[in-house]
């Protein structure tokens, strides 16, 4: 039942089976340091009855943001730092859940704006187009070490601080996940090539983390189902990889897919065909994105699963956990505006609302510019910004605005972010 407790491998304990999924806020400082308003955001979603709070991307370097305003652990922290996390994990575990620090590198989904000359794998561009992303720079056997040294680092920084778990994030096309990947990770050395060489850079991170937080505090991986794109990460790589991980004391798997040239995470069309994995499909209902996957890997593996993505009702959520596809549901974009969603759903609310229904960019008598490829992806996007926009509000004002209009949040969101970087130098 969703009410139910889930005791982790590593003996700690989550009170119900509801997750806050991570989302982007851009809240912190210029130069990456929580905020009263990350704080007030967290608090309130504290109050709201999920039983695990996963923060946004806290990067491990501050030239490769995932966006504008995320906070950033690249070394130990300072006085004020430690005050600013501490203050932060209070704020986020006041209602009695647990709260994990998600820690991230954007890798080539760095946009130019923060870094014309992003890291990665190899040096495979994104196939996008509007020259957001510069063309990436192989990382050097030394980089890549000081990387997995930066993880174990913001881990324990976030331990120290008053998280109760980290989450190593190992999808949706972020560095890690650009390891993973045979079409993007084109290196000749350890690192790449053979599946077991691709999945070194994670395993070496969740070793480094291991040991620096001890055997009691619950590390997770966000990982990819499939990046479904052709030559990507398949579905079969990630069982694998999960098996790899569960040998590795890993206490929670979140299984996503897709990255930012197949943002099916979002819910958006990509550039491209979607390719095809070989999974049974379940008889789950139809509404979340990822749960055959889930459902196929517990047939496998004993590691405790989460499924984040697309759940929208009391029942879809329900038999998910009841087939066995999960032991942990995420919710996302439903919080950004409904920021006790949870506690509505364990006290017996049937379905949330669709908020992402209706947000478009494009109006309806410009029809078949929506039916334009970029189009889509375009009008897809500057719904995810109307979130962002919800996220702003509930920090900054402790409310939301249903009826925001899209076009003046994407506006506001993209001025922010130019904001954030010219403070930066």
């Amino acid at each position: 039942m969703l009410g139910d407790p889930l005791t982790l491998p590593c003996g700690a304990t989550l009170p119900n089976r509801i997750a806050k999924a991570a989302m982007t806020e851009g809240m912190a400082t210029p130069d990456g340091r929580p905020t009263p308003e990350l704080e007030r955001l967290y608090g309130i979603w504290s109050d709201g009855g999920a039983g695990l709070l996963l923060t946004g991307n806290i990067i491990v370097d501050k030239d490769h943001l995932e966006r504008p305003g995320n906070v950033v652990i690249d070394r130990e922290p300072d006085a004020d730092m430690a005050a600013r996390l501490k203050s932060w994990a209070e704020a986020g575990t006041r209602g009695g859940n647990h709260l994990w620090a998600q820690i991230s590198h954007g890798g080539r989904q760095t946009q130019k704006l923060v870094n014309p000359h992003p890291k990665s794998s190899s040096d495979v561009a994104l196939s996008l187009p509007g020259g957001q992303f510069g063309k990436p720079t192989p990382l050097t056997k030394d980089e890549i070490a000081d990387l997995v040294r930066r993880w174990a680092v913001a881990s324990k920084a976030c331990m120290d601080a008053g998280f109760t778990g980290v989450q190593v994030h190992a999808a949706h096309g972020y560095l890690v996940s650009q390891f993973l990947s045979p079409r993007v990770n084109r290196r000749d050395d350890e690192y790449g090539g053979s599946l077991e060489n691709r999945a070194r850079f994670l395993l070496e991170i969740v070793r480094a983390v291991r040991e620096a937080v001890g055997p009691q505090f619950p590390i997770s991986v966000k990982l990819n189902s499939a990046d479904f794109q052709k030559g990507g990460f398949a579905f079969e790589d990630s069982l694998q990889v999960v098996e790899w991980l569960e040998e590795a004391s890993v206490d929670l798997i979140e299984i996503s897919g897709g990255t930012y040239e197949q943002p099916k995470l979002m819910g958006v069309e990509g550039m491209e065909a979607e390719e095809k994995q070989n999974v049974a499909p379940s008889t789950a209902a139809r509404e979340a994105y990822f749960v055959d996957f889930a459902k196929a890997m517990q047939d496998e593996v004993g590691v405790p699963l989460m499924v984040t993505g697309g759940f929208r009702t009391r029942a879809a959520i329900q038999q998910a956990l009841d087939i066995g596809a999960a032991d942990v549901i995420g919710l996302g974009r439903p919080l950004c505006v409904l920021p006790d969603a949870p506690r509505q759903l364990l006290e017996g609310r049937e379905a949330l609302p669709r908020y992402e229904d209706g947000l478009d960019l494009i109006p309806d008598w410009l029809g078949f510019l929506k039916r334009l490829q970029m189009m889509k992806a375009i009008n897809g996007f500057a719904g995810i910004y109307w979130f962002y926009q919800q996220l702003w509000l509930l920090g900054h004002e402790g409310r939301v605005d249903e009826h925001f209009p899209v076009f003046k949040a994407f506006r506001l969101v993209d001025a922010r972010n130019k904001s954030i970087m010219k403070a930066r130098g």
